[in-house]
């Protein structure tokens, strides 16, 4: 069958958008190396939309949760990844959780017997030069085809052990404790008018506490394909930075030079009112909603990350949107690299799909997945494409990728409410069911409108 696009990786976004495309009246060849002899470390199977990790999709709270808010999004869509979900569905209270075989066997059913999708085994090891494709290859992209996708991009990617900095949202930190200030005053043309970091200053006693509790918290296993990755340089945990020494993070990134706190009247140490040490949060996205933790990348377990994070003046009720993480991933700058379309700028007759992306989770993956599929089928059809607003799920998410977040510390990303265009007139309580309601409304307006245009 002569096809109209090529789809290379067979996970849960290269599946979606298969189907978006498939549906549409598009002939589809969806390329799968796993059954063709060829897998990755992770997977067990050959089958498509394989679930290499949980079996949760997360919360299906679509009026307090924004993954919950992204189902109904996706569901409305029609999305295959939602269909084989429910099909494949299990008890898990206000998750979704799904028997993974099962699942897997429904998207593939599917797609096997679609009369526009054609599933070939075969390993790609270049980028198609003229003709439309979409790659959704996943965090575990095979080395050849990543040694393309570094030729065109010009960036290189990130295939090592990727110790991912936490997250927090900027409303629950406590203003009252730190205080806004870049380092010596330092300006540039970008700097807010009081300064780029939120500083959250530590006594001698308070500092000795935390570094103790980094040596002492429970961390992740490797998995035995991941041992022989080394770390980035850049990004080397703070516990392994702390095990070399009780003074090594007071001179790396809990040093306290240049920063007065304008709240401490007594200076308790010889340089004045330098707090012993400090922790710095760096503005995350555009919107000013989420603040990175500068230099706390970490392998802590989730739960000791929490604990001890919020032994940080000022951070004690902190609410994380992404806590810290150690895998080996491979992904795209892609606020560089893509553009509001997910196409690659230096060709841009491929997309990105899925993980590659920068997104994180199995919903994120199979969202963008499905968004790509309504780009390219749009552009194939010589119609114009209008995003979901920003306002919801997907779009937030969208938007997020493909140029709001700060290119300079750009991570891998779960969907969630600091995402969102703030709602800060909203009580904080009330907030949550006020970012699900505009989403509703607003998604609703775009979907009528899209549906209308492809009609």
């Amino acid at each position: 069958m002569v096809h109209d696009i090529q789809i290379v990786g067979g996970g849960l976004a290269g599946s979606e958008a298969t189907w978006q495309l498939a549906q549409r009246g598009f002939k589809v060849r969806l390329s799968e190396m796993r059954g063709s002899g060829e897998t990755t470390p992770a997977h067990q199977t050959g089958g498509l939309a394989e679930l290499v990790c949980s079996n949760s999709f997360r919360s299906d709270d679509d009026e307090k949760n924004a993954v919950g808010l992204l189902h109904h999004e996706m569901r409305r869509m029609d999305s295959l990844v939602m269909r084989a979900g429910e099909e494949a569905r299990v008890p898990a209270g206000s998750a979704m959780a799904v028997d993974r075989d099962v699942f897997s066997a429904a998207v593939e059913r599917a797609l096997i017997e679609h009369p526009n999708v054609t599933v070939v085994r075969e390993r790609v090891d270049a980028l198609p030069s003229d003709q439309p494709a979409i790659i959704a290859t996943g965090p575990l992209t095979a080395q050849t085809l990543a040694e393309s996708i570094v030729a065109a991009t010009g960036q290189d990617r990130l295939a090592f052990f990727d110790a991912i900095a936490p997250i927090v949202h900027r409303d629950s930190i406590d203003m009252d404790i730190c205080w806004i200030q870049s380092r010596w005053n330092k300006r540039t043309e970008a700097s807010n008018e009081e300064g780029d970091y939120i500083n959250c200053p530590m006594t001698k006693d308070e500092y000795l506490a935390f570094h103790q509790g980094l040596l002492d918290a429970e961390k992740t296993e490797f998995r035995e394909w991941e041992a022989d990755t080394p770390y980035f340089d850049g990004c080397m945990p703070i516990e392994v930075i702390a095990a070399r020494g009780v003074e090594t993070l007071r001179y790396g990134p809990m040093k306290p030079v240049g920063l007065d706190n304008p709240r401490d009247t007594t200076p308790e140490f010889p340089q004045g009112r330098w707090p012993y040490a400090v922790v710095q949060l760096r503005q995350d996205n555009k919107l000013g909603t989420l603040w990175n933790m500068v230099g706390f990348q970490t392998k802590m377990k989730y739960g000791a990350q929490v604990d001890l994070f919020r032994t940080i003046p000022g951070l004690q009720n902190a609410e994380f949107a992404r806590l810290g993480g150690l895998h080996r991933n491979t992904f795209l700058n892609s606020p560089i690299v893509l553009d509001r379309q997910l196409r690659l700028k230096n060709a841009p007759n491929i997309r990105f799909a899925g993980q590659i992306t920068g997104c994180e989770g199995y919903v994120e993956s199979s969202a963008v997945g499905l968004l790509t599929g309504l780009m390219a089928a749009s552009e194939l059809a010589g119609r114009s494409w209008s995003p979901p607003p920003r306002t919801s799920a997907c779009g937030a998410l969208l938007a997020h990728i493909t140029g709001d977040a700060e290119a300079e510390t750009f991570q891998p990303m779960n969907v969630n409410f600091g995402l969102f265009p703030p709602l800060h007139d909203v009580p904080k309580k009330q907030r949550k069911e006020a970012y699900t309601s505009r989403a509703k409304s607003d998604f609703g307006e775009w979907l009528h409108g899209a549906l209308a245009l492809a009609a």
